[in-house]
C-alpha cells in the first residue's frame, strides 16, 4: 500500500460517503435559559412533532365537546391519571436507563479500541518500517471495517484502502479476518526471529483486546431492547396522552392544552430519546460519532508511520458531529 491509497480514502471519507450517510451526534453544552425556551437543534422536539400535533387535535376536540355539552366529562376524574402517570414515568425511566447503559457501554468500548491501537503502535515501534506499515495500516483497516460492520455496510470496501482484501474475500466476518491476518503476520515475525516470544505475547494481548471490543460491539448491535417492552410503554403513553384531555377539558377549558402537551412532550420525548440511545452505532442524532472516532485512530497511526499529510479531524458543525 502507498500514500496514494491514503489520499483516496481520505477524500472518500470527507466527501461523498459521509454526506450520503448523514450520520451525526449532537454536541451541545448545558442548556441556558435561552436554549430552554428556543433551542430546536439538538432537541428531540422535531422527532415528536407529529405525535404532539395529534394530541393537540384530540385536546381541541375534547375542549370543543365540553363547551358544547357542559358536564359531558364530569364523571371522568383526573385522580386515576395521576397514579397511572407516576407508574408510567417510573417504567419509562427504567427503559431509558437501560438504553443509556447500552450507549455508554458502546462509548467505553470504542475508548478501549483507541487505547489498544495506541498501545500497539508503541509496541511495534522497534520493528522494521515495512512491518510497522503493515500492522498499523491493518489496524486502520480493522477500525474502518468495524464502523461499517456495525452499520450494516460493505466491510470489504471499507477495509480495501488499507489492507489487501484478497486474503479475506468471502469471509463472513471480514473485519475479524483482517485482525486474524495481523495475528498471523505477528506469528510469522516471531518465527523469523524479528519478534521475541515475550514481545509477541504483548502484541497478541492488544489484538485480543481489539477482538473483545468487536465482539462486545456486535453483542450490543445484534441484541436490541425487547420489542414487547418498548411497545408496551409506547402504547401506554399513547393511550394516556389521548385520554388525559377528556379528564381536564371540563374544568380547564382551553387551558387543557398546556398540561396535556407538556405531559405528551415529556413522555413521547423520553420514548424517542430511548429509541435513539438503544442503537448507539446507528444513524440517529444521538448515536455515537464512529466516523470521528475512526478518524482519530487513522490520524494517530499514520502520524506514527511518519505521514505528514494527515486527514483533518472531523469537527462539529452547528452542534452536530457528522
Amino acid at each position: 500500500m502507498c500514500l496514494w491509497h491514503d489520499r483516496c480514502y481520505f477524500l472518500a471519507n470527507t466527501g461523498t460517503d459521509l454526506a450520503k450517510a448523514k450520520l451525526s451526534m449532537i454536541l451541545r453544552s448545558k442548556p441556558d435559559f435561552r436554549d430552554i425556551l428556543f433551542a430546536v437543534n439538538g432537541s428531540i422536539l422535531p422527532r415528536i412533532l407529529p405525535q404532539l400535533a395529534g394530541i393537540a387535535a384530540v385536546t381541541a376536540i375534547a375542549v370543543f365537546a365540553a363547551d358544547e355539552h357542559p358536564g359531558i366529562f364530569a364523571k371522568i376524574s383526573a385522580i386515576p391519571f395521576t397514579l397511572i402517570g407516576i407508574a408510567l414515568s417510573v417504567f419509562m425511566s427504567f427503559r431509558n436507563n437501560a438504553c443509556y447503559a447500552r450507549w455508554w457501554d458502546g462509548r467505553k468500548l470504542w475508548g478501549e479500541l483507541i487505547i489498544a491501537c495506541r498501545s500497539l503502535a508503541r509496541q511495534v515501534s522497534s520493528l522494521d518500517e515495512r512491518h510497522q506499515r503493515f500492522l498499523l495500516r491493518g489496524l486502520c483497516g480493522f477500525t474502518a471495517g468495524l464502523v461499517v460492520r456495525l452499520r450494516g455496510g460493505d466491510e470489504l470496501a471499507a477495509i480495501e484502502p488499507w489492507f489487501d482484501t484478497a486474503t479475506i474475500a468471502g469471509n463472513p466476518n471480514p473485519t475479524n479476518a483482517a485482525l486474524y491476518e495481523l495475528g498471523k503476520y505477528s506469528i510469522a515475525l516471531m518465527h523469523n526471529g524479528e519478534l521475541s516470544a515475550i514481545h509477541y505475547s504483548v502484541i497478541e494481548g492488544q489484538m485480543t483486546a481489539l477482538s473483545d471490543v468487536q465482539g462486545s460491539c456486535e453483542r450490543i448491535a445484534q441484541t436490541p431492547v425487547p420489542f414487547a417492552y418498548s411497545l408496551l410503554l409506547h402504547r401506554t403513553a399513547l393511550v394516556f396522552c389521548t385520554t388525559l384531555p377528556f379528564a381536564l377539558a371540563g374544568s380547564l377549558a382551553w387551558w387543557t392544552l398546556l398540561p396535556v402537551l407538556l405531559v405528551a412532550y415529556t413522555f413521547f420525548g423520553l420514548d424517542a430519546l430511548g429509541h435513539q440511545l438503544e442503537d448507539p452505532f446507528g444513524s440517529q442524532p444521538n448515536a455515537l460519532p464512529l466516523n470521528a472516532l475512526q478518524r482519530t485512530v487513522e490520524r494517530e497511526l499514520l502520524s506514527t508511520l511518519g505521514y505528514k499529510d494527515l486527514p483533518e479531524p472531523i469537527q462539529p458543525k452547528d452542534n452536530m458531529l457528522n
